[in-house]
Parts: structure tokens; sequence; C-alpha cells
């Protein structure tokens, strides 16, 4: 497997991963239950699970009315995409696998 494909893999895995985080702190607020932090949803942003964060706020009707979530995550996923961007331009394109 490419070291492309690995990259994608991980990019794919944080996002599902970020989503079902999504899923969860919803179900828990609906159940009144102890919830995840915010901070931890803005740290999974960060680390390439910006567009799960994002999906699952509209899909699960989850932390859509915060102004913080709705400005701050497609902020972080301008980040993802430039951060993609370099490592695939400045440090994959030279590698010949």
């Amino acid at each position: 497997m490419e070291l492309l494909h690995i990259i994608l893999l991980v990019i794919l895995l944080m996002n599902i991963f970020s989503f079902g985080v999504m899923f969860i702190d919803k179900k828990k607020a609906i159940d009144h239950d102890q919830r995840i932090s915010e901070g931890m949803m803005f740290f999974l942003a960060t680390i390439l699970g910006s567009i799960g964060i994002y999906l699952g706020m509209f899909v699960f009707r989850h932390k859509n009315r915060k102004w913080y979530f709705l400005l701050g995550i497609p902020l972080l996923a301008i980040e993802n995409f430039s951060f993609i961007y370099i490592i695939y331009h400045f440090l994959l394109k030279d590698i010949v696998i």
C-alpha cells in the first residue's frame, strides 16, 4: 500500500471516529448522561477530524447553535485541507514509492 493511501485511510478513519463522537455526545445529551467535552471535539477536529465533526453537527443537530462551532469547525477544516496539501505537495510528491 502506498504511503498516500495510508494517509488517506487515517484521515477517513479519523473523520468516521469524530462523526461517531458527535453521535455519542448527542445521545448522552438526550439521556442527561455525562457528556464529551467541547474541547475534545475541537481537538478531534484539529487532528484531521473536522469534516466528521461538521457533518455530525448537522446530521444529529448537535452543537449547531454554538457560534464557536459554526465558525471554528469550518476554519479547522481549512487548516486540515491545508495540512494535507502541504504533506502531499512538499513531502510525498518528491518521494518515489
